[in-house]
């Protein structure tokens, strides 16, 4: 991570709105963040070159590029680095574009600012513990680099995927159920709606990529329950 003596972590903030972003860049300076705000997709690009940032937050509804396409420039050219979308696009199809896009969470607006400065630590912690490479099984996940191989051979995973992964192998051969997920990946403790849908899109897509060549499975659905990493 990217520190210097007195920040806790260097931020990028995309966000064209000012009523949005002079709030969020006077409470995270105050709590010891590092914020650089950009504007508009030009001007974010502009910074991404001149510098490495900790993390990064990423309005979608910008005036000269759609953020998605942002994302996907961001993680080209940062594949480890934190970026939590903010947007009002609040559809389940929105939310599973962003994730699969390379998110790492996506918060809708309006949102209570503590909400958003608690999942910013959260994925700054989950970042700054990467680092002894995993060997279980046929897999050797490098937390560091976020990189999966099995027998050899190269699995590219999102970052979602990854973190999904990784919390498996974790709990080896015990049930992780929907909502331990979704408290400790999605970091999400009180919703009107369920993420069930998206987190079984996940791991279906998980699976796809880490089982389907391969004679052995590794990842058991528990029916009714939840999954299993079973290496």
């Amino acid at each position: 991570m990217i520190m210097d003596e007195k920040a806790l972590a260097t931020i990028l903030l995309i966000e064209d709105n000012p009523s949005v972003a002079d709030p969020l860049r006077e409470g995270l300076t105050e709590e010891g963040y590092e914020m650089v705000v950009a504007f508009d997709g030009y001007s974010a690009e502009q910074e991404l070159n001149k510098r490495s940032f900790d993390a990064v937050l990423l309005d979608l509804g910008l005036p000269d590029r759609d953020g998605m396409d942002l994302l996907a420039t961001i993680r080209g050219k940062y594949r480890d680095c934190p970026v939590i979308i903010i947007t009002a696009r609040d559809r389940l199809n929105d939310r599973v574009m962003g994730l699969d896009g390379g998110a790492d969470d996506y918060l809708v607006k309006p949102f209570a600012y503590s909400e958003l400065a608690a999942r910013l630590r959260a994925l700054l912690r989950r970042a700054e513990s990467s680092g002894p490479i995993i060997k279980l099984a046929s897999i050797t996940a490098d937390k560091r680099n976020r990189t999966v191989e099995r027998e050899g051979q190269q699995i590219f995973l999102s970052p979602r995927e990854f973190d999904i992964l990784a919390y498996l192998i974790q709990h080896r051969g015990r049930t992780v159920s929907r909502s331990m997920l979704v408290q400790d990946i999605w970091q999400e403790t009180n919703r009107a709606t369920s993420l069930d849908n998206v987190i079984d899109v996940h791991l279906h897509r998980l699976r796809e990529k880490l089982d389907k060549e391969f004679e052995q499975k590794l990842i058991k659905t528990v029916r009714g329950v939840g999954y299993c990493f079973d290496g």
